[in-house]
This record gives C-alpha cells, structure tokens and sequence, in this order.
C-alpha cells in the first residue's frame, strides 16, 4: 500500500463550503468616483494642468458631436430607401466605421492628458452642438443634408480646436484636430455631398 505525502498529512482539511467561497463573485461592488468629471489627473507629460484642462474640454465638445455623427450615420444606414439605397447603404455604414475610430482616437487622447472622455449616450446628448434628427425616415437626400450639416459644424469646431491648443503648446491635440478630425470629416462631406448634384437621382 502506498504511503501519503508529508504534505497530504499536515494539511488542515478545508471547511466544507471553502471552494464555493473562493469562486463566488462578489457582486455589491460599491465605491465612490475615483476621479470626477472635469478633473485633470496630473501626468508627466510637459503640459501644465491648465493646458491639459483646457485641451480636454475642446477635445469633449469635438467627442460629443463626432459621437452623434457616428449615430447619424447608422440611423441613416438602417432607414435609407430609393433608388440609391444600396450604394448610400454601404457609404453610410463606410463613413459610420471612420467616425468609430475618431471616437476612440478622441477619447484616448483626454484620457492621456489627465480628463475624462464623455461615454454615455445622456451625457453625449446634453453636450453635443448638433441638432437631433427625427426618430423616423427621411429622404436620402435630408438624411445627406442633415449629415454634411454635422460634418461642417465638426469642423468649424476642429480648426478653431487646433488653433487654440496649437498655441497653448499641445501639439498632439493639434494632431488629432488637424491629422484626424479635419481630414476625416472633410473627405466625407465630399462624398456625401456629390449626391446632391443637378444630375443625381437623390432628391426630396
């Protein structure tokens, strides 16, 4: 007969439920917030605090809208109808995964100047500059209205962004403006707005 481990014999034996314990979740999780909106976490970044402050707040209002524009995009990509239908269809949910990559691109960038990135849907809504559409159907040639209307207002917003924290010294902020938001937002008003030529069968 084999002989038990010294170890088997100097352990305790475990309470019967000790198993259980050590995996159950424990799901009342409750905290206070560790950092509070429109605070700036100081980080060694050669920027003072109130440059990164002030950068996050231009960086926000450009998150809230390009946020709203992403959502156009895809109301409009579910809701088009006529004769162009397949060819917006495709261009909108094109120009819908641009904008998710800014959202991101935006985000990341407050979040490493020390803020806190806008995230949910309420707090986008008090704070986005673009009017809210309809929630049903509209012309393909409204839907492409409303969206170039946004595009413009973002980048208005943009360029004044990019002078403002170009001369406070952030130049990666002004590469987000100018690099990212700018040159996105600027091809795709092109885009859309060509279907609104004399020639287009896109009309209301």
């Amino acid at each position: 007969m084999a002989s038990k481990s010294p170890t088997s014999k100097s352990l305790p034996p475990a309470p019967a439920n000790a198993r259980a314990t050590a995996v159950q979740p424990n799901l009342h999780q409750e905290s206070h917030e560790t950092q509070k909106y429109g605070e700036i976490v100081k980080l060694p970044n050669g920027l003072s605090e109130k440059v990164c402050k002030e950068s996050v707040a231009l960086l926000n209002q450009c998150l809230a809208d390009t946020i709203t524009l992403r959502d156009m995009y895809k109301k409009h990509h579910w809701q088009v109808v006529g004769p162009t239908f397949n060819q917006l269809h495709l261009m909108y949910d094109q120009h819908f995964e641009a904008q998710v990559l800014l959202v991101d691109i935006l985000a990341e960038r407050i979040q490493l100047l020390g803020g806190i990135a806008l995230a949910m849907a309420a707090d986008v809504a008090e704070s986005t500059k673009i009017a809210r559409p309809p929630r049903g159907r509209e012309p393909a040639a409204v839907q492409i209205r409303r969206l170039a209307e946004a595009h413009e207002m973002i980048i208005i917003g943009a360029r004044d962004a990019a002078k403002k924290v170009d001369d406070a010294g952030d130049d990666g902020s002004n590469d987000v403006f100018v690099s990212n938001v700018l040159r996105t937002n600027e091809l795709q008003v092109w885009f859309l707005t060509e279907h609104l030529v004399a020639a287009s069968p896109v009309t209301a």
